[in-house]
Order: C-alpha cells, then sequence, then structure tokens
C-alpha cells in the first residue's frame, strides 16, 4: 500500500561487532541494516537514520545528518567494519544520547514532535550496566528497541528496552534469520501517510505524522498561524538580517547594498565611504575637497569658482576692492603689482604714489 509509510522518525541503529559475532554474522547484520533501510520512508524531512558500532569502544558510523537518501545509506552501511572486542552495550547508549541524538548531529528540535529511537542489536551478556543509562536514556525520550541474537542475555534486553516489552524486545536464534525481523519493525512503526491519500489543505509542503500530518513551506517562506497557508519571508525585516545600510530581498534570501557614494567592504555587510576624489571620480577642474561619501570642487588661490561649481577663473585682481594700489594697478596673470599716473613716482612701499615737483 503506497499510502502506508512510516511516520517521521530520527531513528539510530545501536549494533554489536564483538569478538563473539563472527564475520560472516556481522555481514548478515548489514543486510539487516540496508533491508530496514529499504522499509523505512527516509528523507530530511521524513525518517533519519544514524548507525553506530561497538563493541569495547563505539564508533558512529554516521550521524543523522548526513544521508537523506536511500542508495548512499545503504553503500555506507555497506563499508562499515567490525570492531571485534568486548560488549560496551552502556557505554554505545550513553555515547547515543551525548553524541548523535543532538540537534548538531541532525535530531530534530523537541517541538517538531519527531520521535527518537534506538535500535540495539547484540548477541552477548553487557560487559557494562546498563540499567541505569538505559533508563536515563528513555527518561530523555528514547525509545529503546532491543533484539537479541543466539547467545543475548534476554534479562539484559528486558533492562534496556522501552516499555510494554513484548512490542520493544525481539530475539532471534541466529543472525541467518534476522532478516524476518524487518516486517515486524515495518509493522511496528507503519502508519497511514495522510500527506500520500491526497486530503491533506497544506499549501506547499505536507509531512506525514503518524495518522495525522503537518504543513511546512519552502525554504524562504515562513508558515501562516493558519497552520496551512505559506508567506515569503522578508528577509530585509528590521532585525533579520545584517546590512549596514541597504538589504536587497533576493528569492528569500538577501544581499547587502550601500548608500550612493559607498561601497560594500569584503563582508559584504558593511560599507566604507568611497573616495570620491580619487582620480577619475570627480569632475572638479582644480580642487576636489571629499566630504563623507561625496565632494564638492574648490579653486587654488587667485581663482574663483564658476557657477557650474566645477570650473574656476582667474581672479581679477584689480578688481575694484581686491587691491590697495594709490593710483594704478597692473594686472600680472594672478598677481598685481601697483603704478602711478604721469609726474608722480611710486613710494618704497610700493602702493602709494608722490609728486615728482
Amino acid at each position: 500500500d503506497a499510502a502506508c509509510k512510516n511516520q517521521p522518525l530520527d531513528l539510530v541503529f545501536i549494533i554489536d561487532s564483538s569478538r563473539s559475532v563472527r564475520p560472516e554474522e556481522f555481514e548478515k547484520v548489514k543486510v539487516f541494516l540496508s533491508k530496514m533501510i529499504d522499509t523505512l520512508d527516509v528523507g530530511e524531512r521524513t525518517t533519519r537514520v544514524a548507525v553506530m558500532n561497538y563493541a569495547s569502544t563505539v564508533k558512529v558510523e554516521f550521524p543523522l545528518r548526513t544521508y537523506f537518501e536511500k542508495a548512499s545509506m545503504k553503500e555506507a552501511v555497506s563499508r562499515i567494519q567490525p570492531l571485534s572486542a568486548g560488549t560496551m552495550t552502556g557505554l554505545a547508549i550513553q555515547a547515543a544520547m551525548d553524541e548523535v541524538f543532538t540537534e548538531e548531529m541532525g535530531t530534530r528540535p523537541a517541538n517538531f514532535n519527531i520521535p527518537k529511537v534506538a535500535i540495539v542489536v547484540t548477541d552477548g551478556r553487557p560487559q557494562d550496566q546498563v540499567e541505569d543509562v538505559a533508563a536515563n536514556a528513555r527518561t530523555a525520550g528514547i525509545e529503546i528497541y532491543a533484539v537479541g541474537v543466539g547467545r543475548a542475555d534476554m534479562q539484559s534486553l528486558r533492562v534496556m528496552a522501552s516499555e510494554p516489552l513484548d512490542e520493544h524486545v525481539f530475539y532471534v536464534e541466529t543472525y541467518g534469520v534476522i532478516e524476518k525481523l524487518t516486517s515486524k519493525f515495518r509493522e511496528t512503526f507503519c502508519g497511514v501517510n495522510m500527506c500520500a491519500l491526497g486530503t491533506h489543505d497544506c499549501e506547499q509542503v505536507c509531512v506525514s505524522n503518524g495518522g495525522s500530518y503537518l504543513c511546512d513551506c519552502y525554504e524562504g517562506y515562513t508558515l501562516n498561524p493558519d497552520k496551512r497557508t505559506c508567506s515569503v519571508v522578508d528577509v530585509c525585516a528590521p532585525g533579520k538580517h545584517k546590512c549596514e545600510q541597504i538589504c536587497v530581498s533576493n528569492n528569500g534570501s538577501y544581499v547587502c547594498e550601500c548608500f550612493e557614494g559607498y561601497t560594500l567592504n569584503p563582508d559584504k555587510k558593511t560599507c566604507s565611504a568611497m573616495d570620491m576624489c580619487a582620480p577619475g571620480r570627480h569632475d572638479c577642474a582644480q580642487v576636489c575637497r571629499r566630504n563623507d561619501g561625496s565632494y564638492s570642487c574648490d579653486c587654488f588661490e587667485g581663482f574663483t569658482l564658476n557657477p557650474d561649481k566645477k570650473t574656476c577663473s582667474a581672479v581679477d585682481m584689480c578688481a575694484p576692492g581686491r587691491h590697495d594700489c594709490e593710483q594704478v594697478c597692473v594686472r600680472d596673470d594672478l598677481f598685481y603689482t601697483c603704478d602711478c599716473h604721469q609726474g608722480y613716482t611710486l613710494n618704497p612701499d610700493k602702493k602709494t604714489c608722490s609728486s615728482k615737483t
């Protein structure tokens, strides 16, 4: 039934690869993992899968955030090698809490209400304490399934598993028949996929949630209060961006720009005033004066700024009021000299005149 898919899970397999698990048996465990992956509705928004391998030490083969499609996940499973040492099941469960069931490693936030599930597969008796660790894990909201094979200690399986025990403890006589458990887990995790039935009213994305569903939105959109429709996120709203001057919305994201006269710094967020008086940036004929992202023109001494505020004209130094000659002002480019009318001689001050008689 295409509509029968598992509800979204954050699912972690914790696999025993101690010395007692022979290489050919461990290969059958990997086949079981691949078969399980095939039955799951794997995806970033549906079921996320992680695999941990343990013996005397613990190795996270891949966390929940790494693979979101079955082929690459199964390829990673095929490369797993046994650790071949002791059986530190308590250490493995603790590592799952500390290193895998975290948001940094891909576990969805608590308010998403995605079940956290661990499946422990072992064929022996733990060499460390599991009761308290497993209890802490269950208190933290992790549902534990215990799968025993062959020589597995049933009491240890019952101590670590969640209630009700008859739904969370499984046993098979050999690794050769462990694949039979695949159908049991499929029945356990299977729920009607309301999204596949086509009866939902989500505008953009429907996420199956057990026998129900939740609506979600594409990147760049946010879910409206009606929990069904979506609105474009205003990424340039105050407090949502880091642009110093201008924020420009760009398909669900944004880019920063600067006011005229400023240039964007390498951090792509802040702005610096341009040197508007740098060669080629201004149109002043003589002097450019910088002014916080803008500029104004000025002239050298002896010149005056024309009405166009760009070009300059030489000042008439002999115009009335500009010189201090008593009688005659003689213009000489940007300067002037004084002279006297006929019959007068220039005094030593080079400005005033005296009669020759």
